[in-house]
């Protein structure tokens, strides 16, 4: 609880993954990935309540065993490839208002995003006050800037690759960009409601370090997690 609001974080996990088969039970560094989340938010000081909602029974045991509730198998019909993580959390705050339990707050918590810390989830829910903010998503500073990028044409040609206004500019006098990173979507839970999800006019950003916005989708984006998790 924060300022006398009510919390529930919610981790969301699929049992399927196309770009890496079980990733969110795939150990890193030793332990599931789906554990470090967990682990995280167990040491928040502000979440009242913590599940994981899941359409996997081996994700529901790991993560029973790191003291996560799982209340429920989420259904079938949420855990697609095309299915919303909205839709989900949805189903989840539904799933607690049929027994008349309401939470003020609302926070996504995705496991494929392990190096955040239990600081980033409460600095998150801080800043909803302090802002005065309906929604925080976190972000981190793009990796390759934008202004560097664009499509390409079927022959392959760079003519119209890069605009007459960067052209031989150094990436020090380019602004900077950002990027969601993944890693805490916190709202008021009314908000989340009336937007159908987390981004408004009242929606703000926590802006985190790279070396803890890593985005697991692919084996190398999991490489590189456990490189960092080993540094720490």
């Amino acid at each position: 609880m924060y300022k006398n609001k009510t919390i529930i974080g919610i981790i969301t996990a699929r049992s399927k993954s196309k770009g890496l088969p079980k990733k969110n039970i795939k150990l890193l560094a030793g332990i599931p990935l789906i554990a470090r989340t967990i682990q995280q938010a167990k040491k928040s000081r502000y979440l009242d309540k913590l599940i994981v909602s899941t359409d996997g029974i081996e994700i529901a045991e790991i993560s029973c065993l790191y003291k996560a509730d799982v209340p429920f198998l989420r259904p079938k019909r949420l855990a697609k490839d095309k299915s919303s993580s909205v839709d989900t959390l949805l189903h989840a705050l539904d799933w607690y208002k049929k027994d008349n339990i309401y939470f003020d707050i609302i926070v996504l918590l995705q496991p494929t995003s392990p190096l955040r810390t239990a600081e980033d989830i409460d600095n998150s829910i801080e800043l909803l006050f302090s802002k005065k903010a309906k929604a925080i998503v976190s972000v981190c500073e793009a990796e390759h800037h934008p202004y560097w990028a664009n499509i390409l044409p079927k022959n392959g040609s760079m003519k119209n690759f890069l605009s007459v206004e960067i052209k031989n500019k150094n990436r020090q006098s380019l602004p900077i960009f950002y990027r969601l990173n993944g890693a805490v979507y916190t709202a008021f839970s009314d908000y989340f409601i009336r937007q159908n999800g987390f981004f408004g006019d009242k929606t703000f950003s926590y802006i985190m370090p790279k070396e803890r916005s890593v985005d697991i989708d692919t084996e190398l984006d999991f490489k590189f997690a456990e490189l960092l998790c080993r540094k720490t």
